[in-house]
């Protein structure tokens, strides 16, 4: 008895594994469309599917933008069968905008753009519903939907602004809406919410405590609170924040807690911000970009989250991926793989 005690004490005090581990490759066909190609470590062309699955990779992430061209419902659906087709779960971010959002652009489209609440919730739902049904038709079903993307300031403006007065009760209606046109079409796809400034966890408590106040959004509505958590854009943005807010968000709310966009730089020297102290003595070069990851996965483990995904490491026409540091890829710019994206192999 006192060694099955010992035994339980030990699975206890273990560290949660992560069972999504991948990377945003959403930029794929665009860049495949403009003539590139990725190479394996030893420099044989293969399809970028195989070469992250044999980089440890188990799960893509893409996102779907309210638009019929790159980055639509069709451009998903031919990316979804690629990863099905490599043995790779996908994770389907849906924007409801037809551009980019986060916190400072959550555009609503024009289709929508006079509809009140009541309606636009509505639309919500039906989008949501029909996208799953057209992936459940193809024989593809999504292991995990984001409804929204970085979503701290609220979707759909200007209704859904959490800075007016009926913003976040609008927030809380249109996220019930999406939830259910997940839940109406999959019982086994999770429900992923998602916001940005992963480290800072005031503002997650204030999102979550003011839209969950409203009423019509409830925690059963969804799985798993998602995060971004980059590097740099602010020095407040440490590791030891990260944990600190991860950990006050898994006891608050008892929730599945992923880290669904990250990046590390190996060239950064005109930085925009000053990087985070617990950071600095971590390098810029592709061994640095194994430690991040490494440590992110520390993190999320230790605080009993299950997923981490780098972002868009194979956006070759893109390196910078929107930051002030000149190349976060996982990919030299002729397509050959990096050492550093055997990572996802090792965490």
């Amino acid at each position: 008895m006192h060694l099955i005690a010992v035994f339980l004490a030990l699975v206890a005090g273990s560290h949660a594994a992560l069972t999504a581990k991948g990377v945003d490759w959403s930029s794929l066909l665009v860049e495949e469309a403009s003539g590139q190609s990725y190479k394996s470590v030893s420099g044989e062309v293969q399809p970028l599917e195989t070469i992250l699955g044999n980089s440890g990779v188990n799960t893509v992430r893409q996102r779907l933008w309210y638009t019929d061209g790159d980055y639509g419902l069709e451009y998903n659906l031919e990316l979804a069968r690629r990863a099905q087709a490599a043995g790779l779960d996908f994770y389907l971010d849906i924007f409801y905008s037809p551009t980019w959002t986060d916190a400072g652009h959550q555009e609503t489209p024009s289709d929508w753009a006079n509809y009140g609440i009541d309606d636009l919730a509505f639309a919500v739902y039906n989008y949501t519903r029909d996208t799953m049904t057209a992936f459940n038709s193809a024989g593809i079903v999504p292991a995990q939907v984001a409804i929204g993307n970085e979503i701290r300031a609220g979707l759909l403006w200007p209704l859904g602004d959490m800075s007016n007065s009926d913003g976040p009760y609008n927030v809380a209606r249109m996220l019930h809406s999406a939830a259910y046109g997940v839940r109406d079409s999959s019982s086994s796809t999770q429900v992923l919410v998602h916001l940005d400034n992963g480290w800072d966890y005031e503002a997650q408590q204030y999102f979550y405590d003011t839209v969950l106040a409203q009423g019509p959004l409830e925690l059963e509505d969804f799985d798993v609170q998602a995060v971004s958590y980059y590097p740099f854009y602010s020095s407040s943005a440490t590791l030891s924040a990260l944990k600190t807010s991860l950990s006050s968000m898994k006891s608050r709310y008892n929730k599945g807690i992923q880290v669904v966009e990250t990046d590390w730089p190996t060239y950064c020297p005109s930085p925009a911000y000053e990087f985070p102290a617990d950071t600095t003595s971590i390098p810029l070069s592709t061994a640095g970009q194994t430690t991040w990851v490494q440590d992110i996965a520390t993190v999320v483990e230790d605080i009993g989250g299950d997923g981490l995904f780098y972002w868009e490491p194979a956006w070759i026409d893109n390196a910078a991926l929107g930051s002030s540091c000149g190349y976060n890829l996982m990919v030299d710019d002729d397509g050959t793989v990096m050492s550093s994206l055997a990572v996802f192999g090792e965490i």
